[in-house]
């Protein structure tokens, strides 16, 4: 896990593998920052015209009739109530029905009864109960059908059963458009069975640094593939326009995101600040979006970022200027997750600032209430214009007639719903796993080592061996991906048990042993590793070194070698990475990115057939270039100086010539290690100290290894033990979101009076969360982990922007305590309790 350097916590970009924020499109927006007054004057300039559209679904005269009419009977409330999306965490039914919002949207970590893992039936259940809020009501009233958006992101794979497809960095090296497009449409009708009709995707960044925490969601660097992608998958989840599938049975609504310049921010920083120019805006980041509105793209989603120091979420000459006066958008544009409170001037719970800058719905999970009745004000006193207003409900009922939802019945009664044997059909199954196959990448193969015999005896090692979560990556049944075992996919297959089928199937044998040891001496070793998984900002990283505090995976790779042993390597990771060394140790190397629930797509290309002859090739070629050095960063097609390890669109097959040199495992001097956790395998971030008073002692203990952990005693007279950093710690983005203080322990003398755990910002500046119970709970000598949620601290005062010291635990009386891993991340715990644990 990765170490925090004090000077990176100003921005805490990439604070870990696992952190929990969004439970809707994007992190929990961090605090607002407005604008400098210089960056305000170098906005994006309508003097550079994007081109015009023109869209493959014309206006319908007879539409705009019927929306005049509905609006002309439309009350002040209802119209702004259409323009409020709030996430189903923090509404029920029953509220909805006093509001009738517009549109309703489940976040990464939202669903039916807060429980991840709830079976689609209830998802089913839930849509029902919001549908039918919004149509309740008086027979001679105007009834206005609520939608429902969610991030489908690769399949539907919020739900548990669904078909996951390769994140989009995997279905970028696949080169394939038609594929694409019939991977929308498998998403769309598992969406249709949960009754689910919004789609929140495609992603259409263009990613310039693979330091973001969101590579993974962009299919490329370069923008040929996403222009070539942006339209295929539109139309596989919308239809193609113009003919009877459009937005029909089976169908959903589609949203092209981020508009615009996400991919392109400073240090590749999520919602950070994109200092491009007019015309690479257009060029680069925004190539996606001319051919994602000719297509039909009912939706535009707003970036988090700024571009040139003004937020997108706040910028009139792109929401309005761009999108519709040039190109001609005529669909709605919804903001993202609480992304307008990021503006100059605004908050969660009041932003006219958007509504006139041209967003015509607040994604408002949490803020909705309050929010709401700003908004209702702010029309009332003028600060928001009546047209303007009348303009976002326009478009959002355009949406809405346009997908039928007017003559549409519940939820439960359309086409496909119900049908929940369409979750992972082995139809669906198959277009995934030709997913897997194309989008996998050979960048070594000595000796032509690779096809294997399946017959052979075969090793599988490596933590991403059986761990479906770990090859699926974030947006996967939670938000960070984190928090969910083999048992939450019953429709998938890890990779190691698509290797032992199809081994097993020709008479070898596959033996899984995570730590590579082995009683049989294997005939080849297959070692499945990579990055964790993560979501959003939780995965922005300081460099592209894989795993620079952890090198077991290089370690097994290297003692497997020296025994005489093939090794394969098959590297998960959402974004090309600093590979040097284990590239080094493989005979074999596979980029499979984040492949998803079809772990047999890889056992199909690693393998011949029984009798010797070719299988599946490798056809995978990089989307993105990877680097030759771990600071090489940003690295990208055209560049000055061009010099990758592997250049955009290589890949190798069987036939072509595979060995590589030895490659230099040098790291640059005072390069950055790791960022994101605070005492891992027994040591602190550069800067930070451990802390005690007087009557506290501290001194290392073996956990796993020697003195990784650090053991602390309390006297009778009690007192604190800190973590403490010279220079104050920027947490407050992640307080916003739902990440935790977390830290493993070991009670070695149970509490003989009360123990808290907090954080401090200075003398007088410190809350905490008491966890008597919770260590008086605990057997002795038994590691157990606990969990503060950051937003606990906040509200008791701790000024997250300044924080002196992440970890203070107060002891009154005696104690025996041991602490690990001290980390901030995402946890499986219940953020609004902020009590006892």
């Amino acid at each position: 896990m990765p170490i925090l350097k004090p000077q990176y916590f100003a921005t805490l970009a990439g604070l870990l593998a696992t952190a929990c924020a969004n439970p809707g499109e994007s992190a929990v927006a961090p605090l607002s920052r407005a604008p400098s007054e210089a960056a305000q004057t170098h906005a994006p300039s309508p003097a550079v015209r994007w081109p015009a559209v023109t869209s493959r679904v014309p206006r319908d005269p007879s539409v705009e009739a019927r929306i005049d009419e509905m609006l002309a009977r439309m009350t002040l409330e209802q119209k702004v109530a259409q323009i409020v999306q709030p996430d189903i965490a923090s509404i029920t039914p029953e509220e909805y029905r006093r509001y009738r919002f517009g549109s309703i949207l489940a976040g990464g970590n939202s669903s039916p009864g807060g429980r991840e893992t709830a079976p689609a039936a209830e998802w089913l259940a839930l849509a029902d109960a919001f549908w039918d809020a919004s149509m309740d009501g008086p027979e001679d009233g105007l009834r206005i059908p609520v939608m429902w958006g969610i991030d489908a992101v690769h399949g539907h794979a919020n739900v548990v059963g669904a078909t996951i497809f390769p994140q989009n960095i995997g279905l970028g090296a696949t080169r394939n458009p038609d594929l694409i497009r019939r991977i929308g449409e498998v998403t769309a009708i598992e969406m249709t069975v949960t009754g689910i009709d919004w789609d929140f995707s495609p992603t259409l960044a263009v990613v310039r640094d693979d330091r973001w925490g969101r590579t993974y969601e962009g299919f490329s660097e370069d923008p040929e593939i996403v222009r070539a992608y942006a339209g295929a998958m539109i139309e596989g989840l919308q239809g193609r326009p113009g003919t009877p599938e459009f937005l029909g049975p089976g169908r959903v609504i589609a949203t092209a995101k981020h508009f615009v310049g996400d991919g392109g921010t400073t240090d590749g920083r999520d919602q950070g600040d994109s200092p491009a120019d007019a015309e690479t805006l257009r060029d680069i980041h925004g190539a996606g979006y001319p051919p994602a509105i000719e297509a039909g793209v009912q939706a535009i989603m707003a970036s988090f970022s700024s571009v040139r120091g003004e937020k997108v979420h706040g910028s009139r000459d792109l929401l309005t200027g761009a999108l519709r006066e040039q190109m001609g958008f005529d669909g709605l544009v919804v903001g993202d997750w609480n992304g307008h409170g990021q503006v100059e001037g605004c908050t969660n719970t009041s932003c006219a600032q958007s509504i006139n800058a041209g967003l015509d719905m607040f994604m408002a999970p949490d803020s909705w209430r309050e929010l709401y009745a700003n908004t209702l004000a702010q029309v009332r006193s003028g600060e928001i214009a009546r047209e303007r207003l009348d303009e976002a409900v326009r478009r959002i009922l355009r949406i809405k007639i346009r997908a039928g939802l007017f003559e549409e019945v519940r939820p439960s009664q359309r086409p496909f719903a119900g049908r929940f044997e369409l979750l992972g059909s082995r139809e669906h199954r198959a277009v995934a796993r030709q997913a897997v196959r194309e989008s996998l990448v050979l960048l070594k193969n000595q000796g032509h080592v690779l096809p294997l015999r399946p017959g052979a005896n075969v090793l599988v090692a490596g933590n991403g061996a059986d761990n479906i979560a770990r090859q699926s990556g974030g947006w996967t049944i939670t938000w960070q991906g984190t928090d969910v075992g083999n048992e939450h996919f019953p429709n998938a297959q890890s990779i190691f048990a698509g290797i032992r089928e199809t081994v097993a199937a020709a008479g070898g044998t596959a033996t899984l042993s995570a730590g590579g040891r082995y009683q049989a001496r294997p005939d080849v070793a297959i070692v499945v590793f990579g990055e964790d998984p993560y979501a959003e900002f939780v995965g922005d990283r300081q460099t592209l070194e894989f795993s620079p505090g952890d090198k077991s995976h290089l370690e097994l790779m290297r003692r497997l070698r020296a025994d005489g042993i093939p090794v394969v390597a098959v590297f998960l990771s959402g974004r090309p990475m600093w590979v040097n060394p284990e590239l080094n140790a493989a005979d074999a190397f596979v980029a499979a990115f984040l492949p998803g629930s079809e772990g047999g797509g890889v056992a199909d290309v690693l393998f011949a057939n029984a009798d010797g002859s070719v299988r599946h090739d490798f056809r995978g070629r990089l989307s993105f270039s990877w680097p030759r050095r771990p600071d090489q960063t940003p690295l990208n097609r055209g560049d000055a100086n061009y010099d990758p390890l592997f250049a955009y669109g290589h890949g190798l097959g069987y036939s072509d010539p595979g060995d590589l040199p030895q490659l230099s495992e040098e790291r640059p001097e005072g390069m950055a290690t790791e960022s994101g956790v605070i005492f891992v395998r027994g040591r602190l971030a550069p800067g930070l100290t451990f802390v005690g008073d007087p009557g506290v002692e501290m001194r290392g203990t073996d956990r796993h290894a020697q003195e990784d952990a650090r053991r602390i005693t309390w006297s009778g007279s009690g007192g604190k033990a800190s973590i403490r950093s010279p220079d104050p710690l920027d947490l407050s983005r992640e307080s916003l979101g739902q990440l935790s203080l977390v830290f493993d322990y070991r009670v070695d003398a149970p509490p003989a009076g009360t123990v808290a755990v907090g954080m401090a910002c200075g003398e007088d500046c410190e809350a905490s969360v008491p966890v008597t119970g919770a260590l008086r709970g605990a057997p002795t000598g038994e590691w157990r982990t606990l969990t503060i949620p950051l937003r606990c601290l906040a509200q008791g005062g701790v000024a997250m922007d300044r924080v002196a010291a992440p970890l203070v635990i107060t002891a009154q009386g005696r104690l025996g305590l041991s602490v690990s891993e001290v980390r901030v991340a995402s946890a499986a715990v219940d953020q609004a309790q902020c009590g006892q644990p």
